[in-house]
């Protein structure tokens, strides 16, 4: 069985048998990684800073690294392969929009080796996580691929409009090739931090048709839990009122340019640490024998995520936070909240159109996950912002309700609470 981390994924276990993907073995793959990342990420500090162009989002560049090394390339233990990099200066330009170094990126990637982490989703992909915490390197399909190419251009310009997104933050697209098979990786953003332990781990869609875990996922150590499971777990999620309103505006806007995109099948990846629970458990930020720190790459945290008044990214996070929203339970329990959206690379095309017809023959179309853009971005919005998260009451609301419970009068007969009424809805105004 394979061993759990903290935040609740899988890691790489010990067995005998090694996991193989696209019959690559994990080893070999995470070895590729390292070095074709390694190769082409020096390569590029010779190019010189520039702005963007158009073309820039179609090259593609290509080394062959055989296992004897050559002039450019150093020798290996691995199968021969070729390593591709899409649009290597417009990755460089996302990088450093959100402050990564060239050194930096390599260190991550390259200095340590990968954690393997388990895919609790149907999509039989392979994640690696980097042992700081930084990035997650995900195979992806061919298709998977294309549409990022071509989402490119797009993705550039609201990169540069709103920094501060809850999509996901695309780092790199490669590609190994190796014995006539291609394996296609994406670099990106990691949401929930190894070093604090996720009590509760969700996957929503805004969807009710087959969405809770599975018997299986349920059994493990960690389980991701999904729609329906955070319905029956849960009677939402409380924050302040300016921290409500600046993550459903972040969602809103966030979901609009993937409908733009016509993107849909998207999801929250929603963590929760009990802070309480942690403390009893003895919770420390100690991962690998190492004290960890919150994530240096700008905009990277959950909190930062969200943010639109340009406050210091020092402010928010804090080595005990690791950059957690904080939010309450209905029972006043204090919660730190690590969240993104996932799994974008979804466009709306013929099969899925086909997918959602049958579906809705047979069950509620409304229900279904796989869904027009449009209807998939506003029940998705309308479930985050009502089911999920929610305001925290204030207490002069309360204090007013206290009040008129109290009088045995109604307010249309009695002046004294007529002038009270006004005066405490003046003054809850005013907050």
């Amino acid at each position: 069985m394979s061993s759990s981390n903290e935040n609740g994924v899988s890691g790489s276990s010990n067995n005998s048998r090694e996991k193989t993907y696209k019959k690559t073995t994990s080893s070999a793959l995470k070895g590729a990684i390292q070095l074709g990342i390694g190769y082409t990420v020096g390569n590029l500090t010779s190019k010189p800073d520039r702005d963007v162009l158009m073309q820039d989002f179609y090259v593609v560049e290509s080394v062959f690294l055989p296992s004897e090394g050559s002039n450019l390339t150093p020798a290996h233990h691995y199968p021969d392969f070729r390593f591709k990099t899409y649009a290597p200066l417009a990755f460089r330009y996302f990088r450093e929009l959100f402050g990564i170094k060239p050194d930096d990126y390599l260190y991550s990637i390259c200095k340590e080796p990968l954690i393997e982490l388990s895919n609790p989703g149907a999509s039989g992909s392979l994640f690696y996580l980097t042992s700081d915490d930084e990035f997650i390197i995900k195979t992806v399909q061919h298709k998977e691929a294309e549409f990022l190419q071509k989402l490119l251009p797009g993705y550039y310009m609201n990169l540069n409009q709103n920094p501060r997104t809850l999509l996901p933050k695309f780092y790199g697209l490669y590609c190994i090739q190796s014995g006539g098979i291609n394996i296609r990786l994406v670099v990106m953003n990691n949401v929930l931090p190894r070093s604090l332990k996720m009590h509760y781990k969700y996957d929503l869609k805004g969807s009710t048709y087959k969405r809770r875990a599975s018997r299986k996922e349920r059994e493990k150590a960690c389980p991701t839990y999904k729609d329906l499971d955070f319905v029956d777990m849960h009677d939402g999620l409380y924050f302040d009122t300016e921290t409500y309103n600046a993550l459903m505006k972040t969602l809103q806007r966030d979901c609009r340019v993937l409908e733009s995109f016509k993107i849909m099948d998207y999801s929250l990846l929603l963590g929760v640490h009990v802070l309480d629970q942690g403390h009893r458990e003895g919770d420390v930020n100690i991962v690998d024998g190492k004290r960890t720190v919150g994530q240096k790459v700008l905009y990277s945290t959950a909190m930062e995520s969200i943010q639109g008044d340009g406050k210091a990214a020092e402010a928010l996070t804090t080595d005990d936070t690791m950059g957690g929203i904080p939010a309450k339970t209905h029972r006043d329990e204090k919660l730190l909240i690590f969240l993104g959206i996932i799994d974008i690379l979804q466009s709306y095309r013929f099969m899925k159109k086909l997918e959602h017809s049958w579906k809705a023959l047979v069950y509620d179309g409304d229900t279904v996950s796989v869904h027009r853009p449009s209807f998939y971005a506003n029940r998705f919005l309308k479930f985050m912002g009502s089911r999920v998260f929610r305001k925290i009451q204030r207490k002069s609301t309360t204090q007013q309700n206290s009040f008129l419970r109290k009088c045995d009068n109604t307010a249309q007969k009695c002046v004294i609470c007529c002038h009270l009424l006004t005066l405490i809805n003046a003054l809850v105004n005013k907050l």
